[in-house]
């Protein structure tokens, strides 16, 4: 709603500047006008960045983020290496 009273407001500006004759009621219209439109597109990128933007609840919290770093060791890979010996390393061959 207030999008649309801004662009009234720029338009009823612009109407009033190009057909008035009084200084002061120019710089006022002036006023009205640049106020109008800068609220205008202000409140167009508003609403489109509220159309794109994820709610509060589809955050991911503090704890959520902490799990997911950490790294992901599988339950096969684990138990492999548990039942694999070590093997021992050789030592370097010099001649």
């Amino acid at each position: 709603m207030a999008r649309w009273i801004l662009l009234g407001m720029t338009i009823l500006g612009t109407v009033v500047v190009f057909t008035t004759h009084n200084a002061a009621l120019l710089a006022i219209a002036l006023l009205m006008t640049l106020i109008g439109f800068v609220g205008f597109v202000l409140s167009l990128a508003a609403g489109r960045i509220a159309s794109t933007s994820r709610p509060e609840l589809a955050m991911a919290s503090r704890e959520d983020i902490v799990a997911m770093r950490k790294p992901l060791v599988r339950p096969a890979a684990a138990a492999q290496q548990a039942r694999a010996p070590a093997r021992p390393i050789d030592p370097p061959q010099t001649s």
